[in-house]
Parts: structure tokens; C-alpha cells; sequence
């Protein structure tokens, strides 16, 4: 009777040594990273997007540069997840200098300043192309494409409806 009841307590073990094992096969790994993928990609997407817009302040307006409605509430959706514009401050008026002062050129930006912002474009562009390589390869490559759509239906839906109800 006890060796019956120790060869029933092994196969159990066994078992759930093999169904451990079988969570982290590669192919079950691939198949999470391909879902998780698809539903942040289109976050991704966005992140990287008006990121890149942000960067050299194309959100903002700035004296005679107006930018569009749209990009205006993407960069506040971005940057404080609201969808709306922001509501111009009236500041004071800055005094004005004395005659014959040299003004200095606030749009000019140092150097390293400038090559780490051209660096993080290049980043965004690369982030936007991988992004957009992997999604098409987990839909074009794969026999589960309808979950696969699912996900990345998800993943943009999702947001969206979030964002909508902040306006």
C-alpha cells in the first residue's frame, strides 16, 4: 500500500514538474512576447511618434510659428494625457533692454545639446520601423492571426477609448 501511494505522490510530481517546464518552452515565450508585442505596438507607435515632434518643440507655439490643432492636443495627450489644448498663460511682459544690448538668440541650441536631440530623433525612427517590422512579421508569419489581430485591435482600441473619455 505504501509503495502504491509513493508511486502515485512521484507521477505527481513528475507531472507538475512537466507542466512547470511547459510554461517556459520557447515556443510558449514567443508566442506571449508576439501577443504583449501586438498590444503595445500601437502605444509604441504613438510614444515614439510625437516624441520625435517634441523634440525640437514642433508641439508649441513659438512667435510666428502656429502648429496644427492636431499636433498640438498629441503633444498634450504625450506629455499630460489630456486631450485638449492648453490654455495660453498671460504672462506679464518681459521688460524690454536698454537700447544698443545685445540680444542673445534663445532658438540657437549648444552643440551637444542639438547632436543628443538629432541622436533621439534618429532613435524614435529606428523605434518606429522595428515597431512597425514586428508587427507585420507576428501577422504575416504565424498561424494564430485572428488572436494576433485581436491583440493589436486591442491595443489601439483600448487607448482610445481611455482617451476619449478624458475629453
Amino acid at each position: 500500500m505504501r509503495s502504491l501511494l509513493a508511486r502515485i505522490l512521484h507521477r505527481a510530481k513528475v507531472t507538475t514538474a512537466i507542466s512547470q517546464r511547459d510554461l517556459v518552452k520557447p515556443q510558449t515565450l514567443r508566442l506571449w512576447h508576439t501577443y504583449i508585442g501586438l498590444c503595445i505596438a500601437p502605444s509604441l507607435l504613438f510614444f515614439a511618434l510625437t516624441g520625435a515632434i517634441q523634440l525640437f518643440g514642433l508641439h508649441e507655439a513659438d512667435g510666428q510659428y502656429h502648429p496644427f490643432t492636431i499636433v498640438e492636443k498629441l503633444g498634450m495627450l504625450h506629455k499630460d494625457q489630456v486631450f485638449r489644448l492648453k490654455h495660453p498663460k498671460t504672462a506679464p511682459q518681459p521688460a524690454t533692454a536698454p537700447a544698443g544690448a545685445a540680444e542673445k538668440d534663445e532658438d540657437e541650441l549648444p552643440l551637444p545639446t542639438l547632436i543628443l536631440k538629432v541622436y533621439f530623433l534618429i532613435t524614435a525612427i529606428g523605434l518606429v520601423a522595428s515597431t512597425l517590422l514586428g508587427a507585420w512579421m507576428a501577422l504575416s508569419f504565424s498561424q494564430r492571426s485572428r488572436t494576433q489581430w485581436l491583440a493589436l485591435v486591442a491595443g489601439a482600441a483600448i487607448p482610445v477609448a481611455l482617451v476619449l473619455l478624458t475629453v
